[in-house]
């Protein structure tokens, strides 16, 4: 006779849209809150998570994060917790010019090592931290669903991991736009499946391109 096992689901989700008009790698930097747009999306995934078995919520403490949670929080009726481990990847070029970094000689010796990566916080010590969250969650939510709010890199290099893929990467390819979720999925402590959505697909715009070189 087989055995039942309980399924249990953890939601990854992305943050929303930012208010970032000087385009700016704002990294682990205080002071960046979502857009009027970013709160809209926020809005459509509390919608699309609405009667949903989800018994906990947890979020990046980083502002952008914790406001996408908020409408979740007030859909669901759930608190909101906090967990560090689920914070942006550290980068030394933090309050950067998006792109502007490759243009000054001087950042060259923070480029030598692509694969670890040599300017941030290293693949591997952002899995380990992002699994032991997942983890936590799973455990937490033990034949139900939970949704942690964490930040794209974050999420895209755990997905990485768990589908035994390397985790250096071209980060144009990520498939993890703002807003989106990435669902893992347990059937007893073995995953199961991974799965992604787009709830706000639709307020999605296209990337700001990098800034050309100043001249003169």
């Amino acid at each position: 006779m087989s055995v039942m096992t309980e399924s249990t689901v953890v939601h990854l989700l992305r943050h929303g849209e930012v208010h970032n008009p000087q385009n700016l790698l704002y990294g682990r930097l205080p002071g960046y809150h979502l857009s009027d747009n970013g709160r809209s999306m926020a809005e459509l995934v509390a919608k699309a998570f609405a009667g949903r078995d989800i018994v906990a919520l947890y979020s990046s403490p980083l502002e952008r994060a914790q406001e996408t949670a908020a409408p979740i929080a007030e859909t669901l009726d759930l608190p909101i917790t906090s967990d560090a481990r689920l914070i942006e990847a550290d980068n030394i070029f933090q309050g950067h010019v998006v792109g502007g970094m490759f243009r000054v000689p001087r950042n060259y010796r923070h480029m030598w090592n692509p694969a670890r990566p040599s300017w941030g916080e290293p693949y591997i010590k952002i899995v380990s931290r992002m699994r032991a969250a997942v983890d936590a969650a799973r455990v937490r939510a033990r034949g139900h669903e939970a949704v942690m709010v964490s930040h794209q890199l974050p999420i895209w290099v755990i997905r990485l991991a768990a589908e035994g893929r390397r985790l250096w990467h071209d980060p144009r390819r990520r498939q993890c736009a703002l807003a989106s979720v990435t669902s893992f999925t347990f059937e007893g402590d073995r995953l199961a499946s991974i799965g992604y959505s787009e709830p706000a697909a639709s307020l999605v715009r296209p990337s700001r391109p990098p800034r050309p070189p100043e001249r003169g």
